[in-house]
């Protein structure tokens, strides 16, 4: 693994040219992870559109009685759950708001009629109920959450995923990307995720490039996350996204990363990280650029789905996975399916609760990736 300094320069430019520091990415990757490229099959749950936050590049978020604003009920989500197991899918990935409680009274009321004093109580009972009537395991990426709410959401999920973004203050300023978004005071979520570790929850997490961060604020908060890992090892997969700029956002004229910029960035994350840690970015966001961001050290897919969109970038459709296995195996490349939960997390029982261990042994094979089943394969 590289130093600070070393990271600096080689996000800066000033050290190995592009194809040098790609070459030693993929190197790295290799002699770590092997060349074993892994996707989840999952079904994307999009439980509340509602947030108290206002960042300035999201389309997800709607008010109450804007055109999108919607919050799921049990039932919907049994049955997204139902469709999406019959298509081959095994994860539930739960996307929603943060605490939309503390602004919205007809959510409160919602919450309320239902039994429940905030949305994190209603995702747990949710969640219960996806596992109860459907095959699929959630994971859960609820925004910033406290011990009590881990812990809780521990049981009824295995794994759960927290975005830093980025360690940059300087983005909470006015017009700035996180103005107005209380919880994306950094200092905020690098706690959910040191909490995460406590509790030995696989937590996925990453970075948003292209907001308005410099490349070295890219590095520190690669840094935080790789400080985190060191000291819990429960960060089982890093995600290096590229902003998208869209129609409907503030920042809709605000310019996107080039390739080379996110290749660069993936690189110089393969070399922070080393070996051994999952890295991502996702496909969707990047067509065509497969062969690219392979060779700069990823190692994984992310979640990819035959029935929901990506509600985050709804303009951007997730690549069929008959396209994504030829584009990966082109290249040399294993492809292979896992759970919302890594292999080396899914066979260690300190870190899937005990209540769900015997659904996650049923699926999985020694190496803890999905046991060989393709049939579903021909239909995505």
């Amino acid at each position: 693994m590289i130093t600070q300094s070393e990271a600096y320069g080689l996000i800066d430019g000033v050290a190995d040219t592009l194809p040098e520091l790609v070459a030693r990415a993929g190197e790295v990757r290799d002699a770590g992870r092997g060349r074993t490229v892994t996707f989840s099959a999952k079904v994307f749950v999009p439980l509340t559109t509602l947030c108290r936050d206002y960042c300035r590049y999201c389309t997800f978020r709607r008010d109450p009685g804007e055109p999108g604003a919607h919050t799921m009920t049990p039932e919907e989500v049994v049955a997204l759950a139902q469709a999406g197991a019959r298509l081959g899918a095994k994860e539930a990935l739960f996307s929603l708001g943060d605490r939309p409680e503390a602004r919205f009274a007809a959510h409160r009321e919602f919450l309320r009629a239902r039994g429940h004093g905030s949305t994190l109580a209603y995702l747990r009972e949710v969640c219960e109920t996806t596992l109860a009537q459907s095959a699929l395991l959630p994971h859960v990426n609820p925004g910033v959450m406290g011990e009590r709410d881990l812990a809780a959401l521990r049981e009824v999920s295995v794994s759960m995923g927290l975005m830093l973004e980025s360690v940059s203050e300087r983005l909470l300023a006015p017009g700035g990307a996180h103005d107005h978004a209380p919880d994306k005071v950094p200092a905020r979520r690098l706690r959910t995720l040191e909490l995460a570790g406590k509790l030995a929850i696989p937590f996925t997490t990453g970075i948003l490039m292209g907001i308005g961060e410099t490349p070295r604020e890219r590095v520190d908060a690669l840094l935080a996350i790789r400080d985190l890992h060191e000291r819990y090892g429960h960060v089982q997969e890093v995600i290096i996204q590229n902003f998208r700029a869209k129609p409907r956002i503030p920042m809709r004229d605000a310019p996107e990363p080039s390739l080379d910029d996110l290749v660069r960035t993936l690189a110089v994350a393969r070399l922070l990280f080393g070996g051994d840690m999952n890295l991502q970015a996702p496909p969707n966001l990047s067509p065509g650029a497969y062969a690219s961001l392979l060779a700069a050290g990823l190692n994984d897919w992310g979640g990819v789905s035959p029935l929901t969109l990506d509600h985050i970038n709804p303009e951007r459709p997730w690549p069929g996975l008959v396209t994504l296995r030829a584009a990966t195996e082109t290249d040399g490349f294993i492809f292979r399916e896992r759970l919302a939960v890594y292999p080396e997390y899914a066979t260690r029982a300190e870190f899937v609760d005990e209540k769900l261990r015997a659904r996650v042994t049923a699926l999985v094979d020694d190496d803890g990736l999905v046991k060989e089943c393709h049939e579903h394969w021909r239909r995505w």
